[in-house]
Formats: C-alpha cells, sequence, structure tokens
C-alpha cells in the first residue's frame, strides 16, 4: 500500500507560510492539508477562503482542505474554487451528509468525511460508496500538538475490515499525533494517507522527516 503524506500547515509558521508551503512541496509531500475551524465545531479559528486561494497559487500539490465548521454546505463551492482539490467534511456538523457529500462531487473536487475520535464508524456506514476519503480523527479536534489517541488503531482496523467486506476503495487518512515513531503502526492498522503538523513542520528537515516516515511504511 502506497503512502500519501500531508503535511498540516496548522504546524507552519504563518508570517512565512507561502515559503513553508513551497518547502514542502519542494521536499515532496503528497498533499498541503489546510486545517479551517470556524470556533463554533472547535474552540478555534483558523483561516477561510481567502488563504486557501493564495496558497493554490504558491503550489501545485492538491490541497486537502479539511471544513472542521458547522454547516459546512454553506461554503463548499467558494471553497473549491479557491483551490480545494479535496474537501472534507465533518459527519457531526451535516445535518444531511449524503447531500453535502454530492454537492462536493458536484463541483468536480474529491469528497471526505471525517469522524471525530468518539464518533462510531456506524455514522457513515451508509454513504461509504460515495466518499473519496475517510478521515479518523486520532485527537480531538481543535487544536495543533496533541498525542495520537491508541484506541484509533482499533477504529482503523474496523474501518478497513469495512471497505474491504464491501470491496469499496477509498483512501484512508488519520489526523493528529501523527509522528515519525508511531506512522508505521498506524499503516499497519490500515490508514494509507497521513496528516502530520509538528510531527514535519516541527522538524528541521522536511525531507529527511518524510521520507523516513515513508521508510517506516515500507512493505
Amino acid at each position: 500500500m502506497t503512502i500519501k503524506i500531508a503535511p498540516s500547515i496548522l504546524a507552519a509558521d504563518f508570517g512565512r507560510l507561502a515559503a513553508e508551503v513551497g518547502a514542502l512541496d519542494a521536499a515532496g509531500c503528497d498533499y498541503i492539508h489546510v486545517d479551517v475551524m470556524d470556533g463554533r465545531f472547535v474552540p478555534n479559528i483558523t483561516i477561510g477562503q481567502p488563504v486557501v486561494q493564495a496558497l493554490s497559487e504558491v503550489t501545485n500539490k492538491p490541497l486537502d482542505v479539511h471544513l472542521m465548521i458547522d454547516e459546512p454546505e454553506r461554503y463548499v463551492e467558494s471553497f473549491v474554487d479557491a483551490g480545494a482539490a479535496l474537501l472534507t467534511v465533518h459527519v457531526e456538523a451535516c445535518r444531511h451528509v449524503h447531500r453535502v457529500l454530492q454537492q462536493i462531487k458536484a463541483t468536480g473536487a474529491r469528497a471526505g468525511l471525517a469522524l471525530n475520535p468518539g464518533t462510531p464508524l456506524e455514522a457513515i456506514r451508509w454513504v461509504l460508496e460515495d466518499v473519496d476519503l475517510v478521515l479518523l480523527m486520532s485527537v480531538n479536534p481543535g487544536f495543533g500538538g496533541q498525542s495520537f489517541i491508541p484506541s484509533t488503531l482499533a477504529k482503523l482496523r474496523a474501518l478497513r475490515s469495512l471497505l474491504d467486506e464491501g470491496s469499496i476503495s477509498c483512501e484512508v487518512e488519520v489526523d493528529g499525533g501523527i509522528v515519525q515513531d508511531n506512522i508505521a503502526e498506524v499503516h499497519a492498522a490500515g490508514a494509507d494517507v497521513f496528516v502530520s503538523g509538528t510531527g514535519i513542520l516541527g522538524r528541521a528537515d522536511y525531507a529527511a522527516t518524510m521520507s523516513a516516515m515513508r521508510v517506516c511504511c515500507a512493505d
């Protein structure tokens, strides 16, 4: 299983964000992960469409935009117009999740669906065939720099079994506390896309760090 690495700009130096994204791009990341927080769904506020637009102009890597916001359906089109290639919404934030997924797909973007640590897989079981990516939060959303929640491993295994049983093909992404020391275990449990903030941006050499992460996951 080939992995993808998605550095989270939440851990970047926002005073030099364009340079940070350029460095991550040059270092060989697969996605640029953009955390959008509204201060309602999560207890923090980050960035909006103008920053996504600016990022789209300084990298050719797909922007993996993670909407940690209430009523995400109000902003789907504007974030895709700004440059989101993959748009992920939270099942907990969507009253009509199937409708929102179809809304995303209608824009031409790929649709992702995220679950918080306490949300069971049953919440997304009947829409799995409509998603391009499932994102399991391995920390409680809202802040960077948190430690990986160990119970995520069992949840990952259960998700992978569910996908295999239904012959469903989608990416499985994990976000929160991913570092070089645990990425192999998370990969073995079923993840193939890894969001890492301080695990990459907190290191001096982005390229060496991502290369080491890939080696850890080599079959």
